[in-house]
């Protein structure tokens, strides 16, 4: 069954269910609904796309002369999606905490799919961050994260609390800990 079918029988499933009854076994219930931007978003001034420009500019200098065509291509892709990233908002999805699990955007996250959870904060917007396990579904293991918009922090662990444990300090990958690094060390933006 696809995605989208999914989402709709939950959607016609959870119309039909009172809110204040406990759901029998297999019934689908909401538990909290809200609706907020699909990815963190700061806009970025012209300074910033003219310092990563210029780094990227003397990069692919060097990779001119090892010719490196590819490598070269993918820096001016990577600071097209920059760019796109950096100057237009996100569109607004939808997110809901069910009795079966989570769907945001109108993917279908079962309980069994997912780990643990915890909140960060970007461009002071706070985050809801899920970890993914990987299943026969050619999903990867990863992290789903999910902009509270004006939900309340507490309203949702409270939610999520009852499927999955909290952690209140997450592990640092190694990809973390390299983007907190590149970003000390060359600044894009003035503090």
């Amino acid at each position: 069954m696809s995605a989208q079918k999914q989402v709709s029988s939950l959607k016609t499933e959870t119309e039909k269910i009172d809110k204040n009854a406990t759901p029998p076994k297999g019934e689908v219930r909401t538990l909290l609904e809200w609706k907020s931007p699909s990815r963190p978003f700061k806009r970025k001034e012209k300074d910033y796309f003219k310092t990563l420009g210029a780094v990227l500019f003397l990069i692919c200098v060097v990779l001119l002369f090892f010719r490196e065509w590819l490598l070269i291509s993918a820096i001016g892709a990577f600071y097209f999606i920059t760019y796109v990233f950096g100057r237009f908002p996100p569109e607004e999805v939808g997110h809901k905490i069910t009795t079966q699990g989570v769907i945001t955007g109108g993917q279908v996250y079962l309980w069994r799919e997912l780990s643990d959870f915890w909140f960060t904060q970007n461009y002071e917007q706070p985050i809801l961050n899920v970890t993914v396990l990987p299943t026969g579904k050619l999903r990867l293991s990863g992290r789903l994260l999910i902009l509270l918009g004006g939900q309340p922090e507490v309203k949702v662990k409270e939610a999520l609390a009852k499927y999955l444990p909290y952690r209140e300090i997450p592990e640092k990958t190694w990809v973390d800990n390299a983007a907190g690094w590149l970003s000390r060390k060359i600044p894009l933006e003035k503090s």
